[in-house]
C-alpha cells in the first residue's frame, strides 16, 4: 500500500508526536508498505532524505518551519498527524485529489492554547487555508484566552473534522473530547505502542554515578517538557511530602529545556532544591537508562492525550503515579494505573506508598509490563493497516479545497 504521512513535526526533535510518526513509519515500512514521510528537513537539498521539506529552525522551540508544498506522487491514503502548515497543505492535497485522509489527533490545542502563542497564531493560518470565514472579529478571538478562543478553535475543529474520513485518537479521553466536533467523522482510538525496552544491566548503577545519586536513595523520574501546562508546581509539591518521609529521596526532572529558573526558585522556597536534579533531553535511545535508574514514574500533567512515556516506564519495569483520571486506563489490558487527586498531599503519598510498599510496587510493575506486551507493535500495525484497506474502498466524503 503507498501511503503518505504527512506531519509538522520533524522526527529528530525529542517528543510525543515525532516519536509516534517514527513508530508508525517504521511498523509500516518493516511490513512491505511504500511509506513517504514529508516533514521538515534541513534547508540544504543535498542533506534532505526523500519526502523530506525544506524548512528553517522557529527560534525559541524545538520545531523546524517548513515550506507546506508537497510533491505530487502516487498514494492511496494520506495520514496527516499534525495541523501546522505541512498538516493543513496535506489535507488540502488530498481533498484535491479526493484521497481518504486519516488524521492522528496528538495534541490538545484547546489546552495548550494559554502557554503557546504559536497555538492560536497557527489556527487562524489553518481557518484561513481551509475556507473559514473568518473575519477580524474571529482572528481578535483567536489572540485573546477566554471563552471566545476556545469557541475559534472548537470552530476550527470542526472544519478539520470535515477534511477527514477518520479520526484517530490516541485515548479515549481524547476520543471524549472530539466527539462533539466530530459530525459524521468517525472516531477510532489507537494508541501508539511503546518499543521493548533494551536490555542493559549496568543503566541504573551508571546514570546514578554520573548524578551523584546514592545507590539506595528512593528516585522519582518525570520525562518531558517541565513546562506550566505539565503541572510542575504540583509535582514539586508533591516531592516536599515525600521527602518528610524519605529524606534521602531525589526528584529527576529528564528532558528539561525551559522554565528551569522558575522550577529553580519554587524548589528553594519548598526547601527541596539540593534533591532536585534538572536535566537537557537525551536521545530517545538513552531515556531507558533513566527509567531503570528510577524507582517511580511521577506523572503530575493532565494536559496529555496519551503521554508515551507511561507506556515506556512500564515497559521498564518503572510503576507510575499519575493524577489524570482520564489516562489512568492502560491500553492492552485496560487494567488501571495508580491514580491520586490533584493536590500535593495526595500525590504524595500515592509517590511515598509506591516507593516504600514493596507488595504494591509488585502488583503495579507486573500489570504495567503485561499491558505494554499486550499492546504491542504488531496489534497496533494489524488495526491500522485494517483502517487503511477499508478506507480505499470507500469515497471520501470531505469538502474540496479551496
Amino acid at each position: 500500500m503507498r501511503i503518505a504521512h504527512i506531519s509538522d513535526s520533524h522526527l529528530a526533535n525529542i517528543e510525543g508526536v515525532a516519536t509516534s510518526v517514527g513508530t508508525t513509519v517504521a511498523l509500516l515500512r518493516a511490513a512491505g508498505h511504500q511509506v513517504t514521510l514529508h516533514s521538515p528537513g534541513p534547508l540544504s537539498r543535498r542533506h534532505r532524505r526523500p519526502g523530506e521539506l525544506p524548512s528553517v529552525p522557529v527560534p525559541t522551540r524545538p520545531y523546524r518551519l517548513a515550506l507546506p508544498r508537497l510533491p505530487d506522487a502516487p498514494v492511496d491514503v494520506v495520514h496527516v498527524h499534525t495541523t501546522g502548515p505541512v498538516g493543513i497543505a496535506g489535507l488540502r492535497y488530498a481533498a484535491a485529489r479526493s484521497l481518504p485522509v486519516v488524521f492522528t489527533w496528538h495534541t490538545d490545542l484547546i489546552a495548550y492554547a494559554p502557554y503557546y502563542p504559536e497555538v492560536p497564531l497557527g489556527a487562524a493560518y489553518a481557518g484561513l487555508r481551509l475556507g473559514l470565514d473568518w473575519r477580524a472579529r474571529a482572528l481578535r478571538d483567536l489572540s485573546r484566552p477566554g471563552p471566545g478562543r476556545d469557541l475559534r478553535l472548537f470552530e476550527l475543529g470542526r472544519c478539520l473534522l470535515a477534511h477527514m474520513s477518520v479520526l484517530l485518537v490516541p485515548s479515549a479521553k481524547t476520543a471524549e473530547a472530539m466527539a462533539p466536533m466530530a459530525g459524521g467523522t468517525p472516531i477510532v482510538a489507537l494508541p501508539t505502542p511503546v518499543a521493548a525496552p533494551v536490555p542493559d544491566a549496568e543503566d541504573r548503577r551508571r546514570v546514578r554515578k554520573h548524578l551523584d545519586i546514592p545507590p539506595d536513595a528512593p528516585v522519582l523520574l518525570a520525562v518531558g517538557r517541565a513546562s506550566p501546562e505539565k503541572n510542575p508546581g504540583l509535582l514539586l509539591g508533591a516531592f516536599t511530602r515525600v521527602r518528610r518521609a524519605l529524606p534521602s529521596a531525589r526528584l529527576v526532572l529528564l528532558g528539561v529545556r525551559r522554565n528551569r529558573t522558575a522550577l529553580r526558585r519554587t524548589a528553594r522556597r519548598l526547601g527541596v532544591d539540593d534533591a532536585l536534579h534538572l536535566l537537557d533531553p537525551v536521545p530517545r535511545e538513552r531515556v531507558g537508562s533513566y527509567y531503570r535508574a528510577a524507582d517511580v514514574l511521577a506523572f503530575a500533567s493532565t494536559t496529555d492525550t496519551q503521554a508515551l512515556v507511561l507506556g515506556e516506564a512500564e515497559a521498564y519495569g518503572l510503576p507510575v503515579a499519575m493524577v489524570d483520571d482520564a489516562l489512568a486506563t492502560r491500553p492492552g489490558t485496560g487494567s488501571r494505573r495508580p491514580l491520586a487527586a490533584g493536590a500535593p498531599t495526595e500525590f504524595g503519598a500515592l509517590l511515598d506508598r509506591l516507593l516504600t510498599d514493596e507488595a504494591l510496587r509488585e502488583q503495579v510493575i507486573a500489570e504495567g509490563r503485561a499491558a505494554a506486551t499486550a499492546w504491542s507493535g504488531e496489534r497496533y500495525l494489524a488495526e491500522l493497516t485494517g483502517l487503511y484497506t477499508a478506507l480505499r474502498h470507500t469515497s471520501p466524503t470531505r469538502r474540496p479545497a479551496r
